[in-house]
């Protein structure tokens, strides 16, 4: 295999060069380019290059690095390192439609792209849009309520989040039902923000992959999330930290990947484990964190199996166990 393949990370790759992007986002952002960098420069024929904040050190790989210094210069250099791969692999949030524009830009420009259709990234870019689509079709789902909608009387906390965030940004946790209309009321653009009841549960994901409607479920992980000052903080997760073994978590990855036949190669979905079976969160169309424990976990090279899936391979279904691999964001002032 020859390829040189441009992974872009948002964050960490320019495209936030005009702000102070949150250091949780860096860190994020860094363990996840780091980890697929390590991937893909172990296949071999496979040639990697990357923009890169010029803020940042770069990585300790062999890889192309094209530094970006000023906001003016992110489009060309953008545009240049493009025309330089074959295959474009972005790792970008979808939050403002972001995901959804750099992957129609690379199919625009005729490279290949190691992500999923602009359709399904559009999709699962919306809370709403995602939980209304798999309840249709019967997928468990937390229910989820936009700003038209009647909020029911169901006890206990609710959570009020961006529609397109990303992470645990922005998320508001309210003590009751009264609490979350109060909030809701006095925020300048409530159609952006979508609210769910807290459900009781263990909070965890589903790493997968997905061709043509059809998933390889690779790993059920543990998400460790911590409430501060009412808002929710991700310190990590745990890679296979949840049992395998319970066969809902391999059917929940195939419905989504039906649900959504756009999806390609590595996707997440964020879920509430409960005693009733798995409820879908939201879907993530591109590197998650979990990622970043994926090949110790299972012993296989993940970046492998989502360029398999450009030779015509389905989603391999002999991917079982693997070991739990703790993925830690926490820092000293975390604590």
């Amino acid at each position: 295999m020859g390829m040189r393949v441009f992974v872009f990370e948002y964050v960490t790759g320019g495209g936030m060069l005009g702000a102070d992007p949150a250091p949780s986002l860096v860190r994020e952002g860094d363990m996840m380019l780091h980890a697929l960098l390590s991937d893909l420069c172990a296949i071999p024929g496979v040639e990697c290059l990357i923009t890169r904040d010029s803020r940042l050190a770069a990585p300790n790989l062999p890889v192309d690095v094209h530094p970006v210094r000023c906001p003016d210069a992110f489009a060309r250099i953008w545009t240049d390192a493009m025309a330089e791969a074959d295959a474009v692999w972005p790792i970008v949030p979808e939050q403002g439609g972001a995901l959804e524009r750099v992957s129609a830009g690379v199919l625009a420009a005729g490279k290949v792209l190691l992500g999923s259709a602009p359709s399904a990234v559009r999709t699962a870019a919306s809370k709403l849009r995602t939980a209304r689509l798999l309840g249709e079709l019967g997928v468990p789902v937390v229910p989820t309520f936009g700003s038209g909608d009647r909020i029911p009387p169901i006890p206990g906390a609710w959570v009020l989040k961006p529609d397109d965030g990303i992470g645990c940004l922005g998320i508001r946790v309210c003590r009751d039902r009264d609490t979350l209309c109060h909030q809701w009321e006095h925020l300048a653009d409530r159609a952006a923000w979508v609210a769910q009841p807290f459900v009781q549960g263990m909070a965890g994901s589903l790493s997968l992959l997905a061709r043509e409607g059809e998933a390889t479920l690779l790993s059920v992980n543990r998400q460790r999330i911590a409430v501060m000052d009412d808002e929710l903080v991700l310190l990590g997760c745990v890679v296979n930290g949840l049992g395998r073994r319970d066969g809902r978590f391999g059917q929940l990855a195939g419905d989504v990947a039906a649900a959504l036949p756009g999806l390609w190669g590595y996707a997440g979905v964020d879920l509430v484990a409960t005693p009733a079976g798995p409820q879908v969160l939201e879907v993530n169309p591109r590197l998650t964190t979990s990622y970043a424990g994926l090949r110790e976990s299972l012993g296989v090279n993940p970046a492998a199996l989502v360029l398999d899936l450009l030779f015509g391979d389905r989603p391999r279904d002999d991917i079982l166990g693997g070991r739990a691999v703790d993925v830690c964001l926490e820092v000293a002032s975390a604590a």
